[in-house]
């Protein structure tokens, strides 16, 4: 079994980098997106999911990353992908200051501080001269949208082998403990501070290095689009459906939800949002630990 799952993977990675080869503008396009939500939501996953701080200020890293990349691009004439590095490298440098403050708070008011914290990172970039501002700034074309899904890919790929590296290790354990109970964790011998800040700083890596990736798919960036608020939405809800806190979950969860709001965008394009709406309302109740869990449930209680 173990054998014909990495069989599987890895056909669906090779299928993944001959893809762009074989397909039309529009598919890589829907693949880009696919790839790039994937991502996103295994980034996510890493603070909410193994330590348990439901974060809604991760877009903040990712808008980051984008402008840092824009802004070395543009005024440094660096190469693309040394950019991004840059815009990732950035957004870690911010995450840990950050998380010495926002990671005192717990539940609601983690989530609700880091949003208002993802909106102050926003004003504060946007006011860097040579940003545009609201204006926006644009970018050197160059770089077609083949080299950022490949860079976007290997950000993917690298996302999900860090996830089976923490859901196998002492450090994923530690996360765990945190999760259930800080203070028993504490009183176990865990570093609660190092655990925390190291989960959160990971989870700023991936959006940070994506929207590097991201600028110059659009070559033109603004604050609506680097801080979307849509892409974190999304990436929460990804992980949420497919399973919070698993391995597979937020590949599952990403895939599912692109595909599908694309085929519903296609034939129901008045009312495709709805119908959307309505479809990931109703899993979620069928489905309330996500679909991960539902199907290794499944799975166990047959093999019992």
């Amino acid at each position: 079994m173990k054998r014909a799952g990495q069989v599987i993977a890895v056909v669906a990675i090779a299928l993944l980098i001959v893809a762009p080869l074989r397909l039309n503008g529009y598919l890589i396009n829907l693949l880009y997106t696919t790839v790039l939500s994937v991502a996103l939501a295994y980034g996510w996953n890493i603070i909410a999911g193994y330590a348990g701080y439901f974060s809604f200020g991760q877009i903040a890293f990712f808008g980051l990353g984008s402008y840092v990349t824009a802004l070395i691009v543009v005024d440094l004439h660096w190469y693309w992908m040394f950019a991004a590095l840059a815009g990732g490298i950035a957004a870690c440098a911010l995450a840990v200051p950050l998380g010495y403050v926002m990671l005192r708070l717990r539940g609601p008011f983690f989530a609700m501080g880091m949003f208002g914290m993802a909106q102050m990172v926003r004003v504060l970039v946007t006011a860097i001269p040579g940003t545009g501002a609201g204006a926006g700034l644009y970018l050197p074309p160059g770089s077609g949208i083949t080299d950022v899904y490949y860079w976007t890919l290997a950000i993917a790929l690298g996302s999900i082998a860090l996830t089976i590296w923490i859901d196998r290790s002492a450090f994923g354990l530690r996360l765990q403990a945190l999760r259930e109970d800080e203070q028993v964790a504490g009183t176990l011998g865990v570093d609660v501070t190092r655990a925390k800040i190291s989960a959160f700083t990971l989870s700023a890596l991936i959006p940070g290095l994506l929207g590097g990736g991201y600028a110059l798919f659009l070559t033109f960036i603004e604050p609506d689009s680097a801080f979307s608020s849509r892409l974190d939405l999304q990436a929460i809800v990804m992980t949420v459906l497919g399973g919070l806190g698993t391995v597979w979950g937020p590949l599952v969860g990403g895939v599912f939800m692109t595909q599908v709001a694309e085929v519903l965008w296609a034939r129901f394009p008045q009312a495709y949002l709805m119908i959307f709406g309505g479809l990931l309302v109703a899993l979620l109740i069928a489905l309330p630990r996500g679909i991960v869990p539902a199907i290794s449930a499944r799975f166990g209680r047959r093999r019992a």
